[in-house]
């Protein structure tokens, strides 16, 4: 009868094994509250409190024709994909401090290219025309 003696389960062998339920949920809520707490790192810029948006521009665009607009105060820059106006406008906040008067998005499919007997197609793009109010310019040159 030994045998069935080991295999018998009893109320405090299994208390002791796995912590109740309710402890695990606590655990994983504190993990997520410090995690939140760690990217709503907010910045200010003229004294206003700005929430950084990452991921959003890629690089600035420095071409011709690039340059050839910013006489008219309007920068090109290469953004994210998935970016809408809204976001590059907070982006542009967030990074340079000046906002927007206004967001133009040109978005450019890839050309099909071929690799040997392969076809191919290079990557789709985005970009952003911001206009600037008048009196206000960024420094692109520094960011490179």
């Amino acid at each position: 009868m030994g045998i069935f003696d080991k295999l018998k389960k009893t109320a405090s062998d299994d208390d002791q094994k796995q912590p109740a339920v309710s402890e695990i949920n606590v655990e994983k809520k504190v993990v997520k509250e410090e995690t939140t707490k760690a990217v709503a790192v907010k910045k200010s810029v003229d004294g206003k409190q700005i929430k950084p948006v990452y991921g959003i521009l890629v690089r600035a665009l420095i071409t011709e024709k690039s340059t050839d607009l910013s006489q008219f105060n309007k920068y090109v820059f290469l953004v994210a994909s998935s970016a809408n106006k809204i976001t590059i406008a907070k982006a542009i906040e967030s990074r340079y401090g000046v906002k927007p008067e206004s967001v133009n998005i040109i978005r450019n499919e890839g050309k099909a290219t071929r690799y040997g007997k392969t076809m191919g197609k290079t990557k789709d793009t985005k970009k952003a025309i911001i206009s600037l109010p008048k009196g206000k310019t960024i420094k692109i040159n520094e960011d490179l």
